[in-house]
């Protein structure tokens, strides 16, 4: 007897991709639908940064165990997505992930990690996979810095990336970033999901309300999108709790 698993088929895309954008190589993977070599249908994506903590168990701060929350939302129906899973820089991370110079990390090289993102990893993997390619069937996120260049990616990008997933974001790291938010103009139906923990630094949540009440204003101005934000009083800045919220804010943006 053949026991049915819904497992996501996970998929090394290149453990070196090349990003001649930042001259530098990252280890690229995906996590299909259990079932995708099985049926002939498009499916909506989600670029997660941070890949090496998404769903390694052995990961130094713990991951977001996102291969089991994939099986568990497929075994009742939440199947229909692809994620890639792009590892971050190392030492390189902060730069990597910070879209503005700073005065004590330097030059901030996350503008030109998203063009990498625009200009060749979004058009392989829509060249290699069946997907959906609009926007609204394109999302980005990640968590800490990883959710601030998300969110600086989607708030900028909004013909590209219709849906983010912003977790933790370090929005401490520049005030540009709530120039960004007043800028945005989102598309209709665009969806974003903020997280935020209550335990996590002084400063987070009064940033994120900060963000959530430009983000407001808007729909109160009549510019059509959704958004939603979620607080755990408890949450702190952790894998742990960023795996705990996944299956949650993948549910509200894609089903």
């Amino acid at each position: 007897m053949v026991v049915k698993t819904f497992d996501p088929i996970i998929e090394v895309i290149e453990e070196d991709y090349e990003i001649p954008h930042l001259g530098a190589t990252r280890k690229i993977s995906a996590l299909l639908p259990h079932d995708y070599y099985d049926s002939d249908r498009q499916y909506p994506v989600l670029y997660l940064q941070d890949g090496q903590n998404l769903f390694n168990p052995f990961a130094p701060y713990g991951d977001w165990a996102i291969d089991k929350s994939m099986a568990n939302m497929a075994s009742v129906g939440y199947s229909d997505i692809i994620i890639i899973a792009v590892d971050h820089g190392e030492k390189e991370r902060i730069k990597e992930y910070l879209p503005y110079d700073h005065p004590k990390f330097g030059h901030g090289k996350g503008k030109v990690y998203i063009q990498f993102m625009k200009e060749k990893l979004i058009p392989y993997v829509n060249n290699r996979y069946r997907t959906l390619t609009d926007y609204e069937n394109t999302g980005i996120g990640g968590s800490s810095m990883g959710g601030l260049i998300s969110l600086y990616a989607g708030l900028t990008e909004a013909d590209i990336f219709g849906k983010m997933m912003i977790f933790s974001p370090s929005l401490w790291m520049s005030k540009k970033i709530f120039i960004e938010a007043n800028a945005f103009k989102p598309l209709p139906k665009t969806k974003i999901y903020v997280y935020a923990g209550g335990k996590e630094s002084k400063a987070h949540l009064p940033n994120v309300k900060k963000l959530e009440s430009i983000l407001i204003d808007k729909i109160h101005n009549a510019v059509l999108f959704d958004f939603e934000i979620s607080v755990n009083d408890t949450g702190e800045h952790a894998e742990f709790y960023w795996g705990q919220e996944f299956p949650k804010a993948v549910k509200w943006l894609f089903f």
